[in-house]
């Protein structure tokens, strides 16, 4: 049985064009999640999907039962994947994901999804910090621009701060294509 798990974190519709809070460059994100998500079920990796919600119907995005809190039909679970339902930024806060990750054995675990600078860096922290083998697959990740006092952070700029600080300590950071090739 492997030993890999790949965790797809927040690939939901508000996301897209046209959701409630669009990211710049997640179609090209999920697309490459999706090649890394065919790649892990044919070598028979773990694959856990994570949507998270807002505790209410007046959240800025990811409202509960809304068609955009639903993961994208791009990277829909199949029968026998599990769906972690998260309501904080870290994946493993509040959740069973850690058990469910030790429980099948779990020593590796790659991520995937959104946003870059918020859940995927979570999750990446603390799955290192558990003492899984952390990969984050960046080109296979999305966010958007930030402001901070007054000045406007672009996504891509933000996107790589948030990658060159995971790859100093927590990840392997690699791109969809190096992934793939082993």
């Amino acid at each position: 049985m492997s030993k890999r798990a790949l965790i797809l974190i927040d690939i939901q519709n508000d996301y897209f064009e046209g959701g409630k809070w669009t990211l710049e460059g997640m179609d090209s994100a999920t697309a490459n999640a999706a090649r890394a998500l065919s790649a892990a079920r044919k070598a028979g990796d773990k694959v856990i999907h994570v949507r998270h919600e807002f505790g209410s119907d007046d959240a800025p995005f990811f409202a509960p039962g809304s068609t955009g809190a639903n993961i994208h039909t791009l990277v829909h679970p199949l029968a026998g994947e599990a769906v972690v339902l998260k309501h904080q930024v870290n994946a493993f806060l509040g959740t069973d994901l850690k058990a469910r990750l030790d429980d099948a054995g779990i020593e590796q675990v790659t991520l995937v999804g959104a946003m870059s600078h918020m859940c995927i860096d979570a999750a990446a922290r603390a799955s290192s910090d558990y003492g899984y083998a952390t990969t984050v697959i960046h080109d296979a990740c999305a966010t958007r621009d930030q402001a901070f006092e007054g000045q406007v952070i672009e996504a891509a700029q933000v996107h790589a701060a948030y990658m060159a600080a995971l790859a100093f300590a927590y990840a392997r950071v690699v791109s969809t294509e190096q992934y793939l090739a082993g």
